[in-house]
């Protein structure tokens, strides 16, 4: 068998190379990570934003009930929401009236707006929705 001696250059050079392997795999790894956790902090946003459109639709539906069943439009209401998937949300509800009259017939329109509020603003899980809708008790 015949061994090859090695040239005073040549020594530690594969030493090189088994470094650089190991830094690329190191930086696709750490890529491939930060790749997870922002795809999972996406799905959680997309959530938390389904839920405060949610929230604003839920009081939407809380004044347009008070407008039209009790007759009644306070200004500003806000509820805090505890049904399972919008606890945590509060719900600033703002009414305005005002009255119509159509071919002799009076009835009241009804502004309603509806803003849905979870966290702080400027924290990671802060999230805001609002909704705007106008109802009347006008003669179908």
């Amino acid at each position: 068998m015949r061994r090859f001696a090695l040239r005073a250059g040549e020594r530690g050079f594969s030493l090189l190379v088994t470094l650089f392997v190991i830094l690329v795999l190191a930086a696709l790894a750490a890529f491939a990570v930060r790749i997870g956790a922002t795809q999972a902090q996406s799905v959680d946003f997309d959530l938390l934003n389904t839920r405060a459109r949610a929230a604003a639709a839920s009081g939407i539906e809380y004044g347009a009930n008070r407008a039209l069943r009790a007759a009644s439009c306070v200004p500003s209401t806000i509820l805090i929401l505890g049904a399972v998937g919008l606890k945590g949300f509060s719900v600033t509800v703002t009414c305005s009236a005002s009255m119509h009259t159509v071919s002799g017939t009076s009835y009241e329109a009804y502004l309603l707006t509806a803003t849905a509020q979870r966290g702080t603003y400027g924290s990671p899980d802060f999230v805001q929705a609002s909704e705007t809708r106008s109802v009347n008790n006008a003669p179908p």
